[in-house]
């Protein structure tokens, strides 16, 4: 028997329960990760708590949870291409991240091997984060010497964001709660509250102008940009959905290109990209884990341990 988080029901943090459940086992052109960590992302909670927002993935319930995860390959089946048992990887399963061992088909897009070097904890909080800062920055053609306005700068993929656009030689201003603004000016950006006067702070804070835009969060940087001039094409969203204002580009982590694993992996060997992690739970503590990522105030990501 193995461990599995599970809901049968939508909801918050209460409706998720570790369980036993039968051991999978790799089958024709799949392998097996014996998970050692799980990051977690905004959207692993809000599948788990809306309906609707599982619908868009396919997901019904009864369900796993968790989308990112990083471990060991400790089974590999016929015709498997790419990994072999004893092989560091990290990775995505949708819905079935939080478990002791995840089957995957091989070879897949979204499993990578783990270079020496990152520990299983900062691997697992990769592939979503990673890859979504990523897409977000090349839909609107970040460029050195851009001005990047950049909202929702101190969540999980505004670190990467951020330590991705300063890598580009642009000048990142980013919004997030005064909590967090030395943090932020660690990581190389500019911090701005966001709320109710937004574009006016943004004018004060670059008389210049900002010439690009990423919003992480939902509308309000992508609106603030709009006011402020910049155009349409060069600002994104990833939480807005299919259609978002003003004719911005909407994007996520499946747009990103194939080579972003390794040159995020290859940043932070080189300590150019750091990954804060903000909390490592136990997966006994899976509902105290969600409940502070919820909670939308983490500087960093969020990690669960197997």
């Amino acid at each position: 028997m193995g461990r599995a988080v599970i809901y049968e029901t939508f909801g918050g943090p209460e409706v998720l329960e570790l369980r036993e459940v039968p051991e999978p086992h790799v089958g024709p052109g799949e392998v097996r990760v014996r998970v050692t960590a799980a990051g977690l992302n905004p959207m692993d909670w809000s599948i788990a708590s809306r309906p609707e927002a599982a619908a868009r993935f396919g997901i019904t319930v009864p369900s796993g949870f968790g989308s990112d995860l990083a471990g060991v390959i400790d089974e590999v089946g016929d015709g498997a291409t790419g990994f072999a048992v004893g092989d560091r990887v990290y990775g995505g399963a949708l819905g079935r991240a939080v478990a002791d061992f995840v089957v995957v088909k091989s070879p897949v897009d979204a499993l990578w091997h783990t270079p020496e070097g990152i520990s299983d904890e900062v691997a697992s909080t990769l592939p979503v984060a990673g890859l979504t800062a990523a897409a977000a920055l090349a839909a609107i053609g970040l460029r050195s010497g851009d001005t990047v306005l950049v909202g929702g700068a101190a969540g999980g993929v505004g670190v990467f964001a951020v330590q991705l656009a300063r890598l580009a030689g642009a000048t990142v201003i980013g919004t997030a709660s005064p909590g967090t603004f030395e943090f932020l000016r660690q990581l190389g950006a500019e911090p701005l509250a966001y709320g109710p006067g937004l574009a006016n702070r943004i004018r004060a804070l670059a008389p210049d102008g900002v010439t690009a835009a990423t919003d992480l969060f939902g509308t309000e940087t992508a609106e603030a940009a709009l006011a402020l001039g910049v155009p349409p094409e060069r600002i994104s969203t990833v939480a807005a959905g299919p259609n978002p204002p003003g004719g911005v580009r909407a994007t996520g982590a499946i747009d990103a290109a194939t080579d972003v694993p390794e040159q995020i992996t290859d940043a932070i060997l080189a300590g150019k990209l750091t990954v804060p992690i903000a909390a490592a739970f136990p997966v006994e503590k899976i509902r105290d884990a969600v409940t502070l990522q919820a909670g939308r105030h983490v500087h960093g990501k969020v990690v669960v341990t197997l």
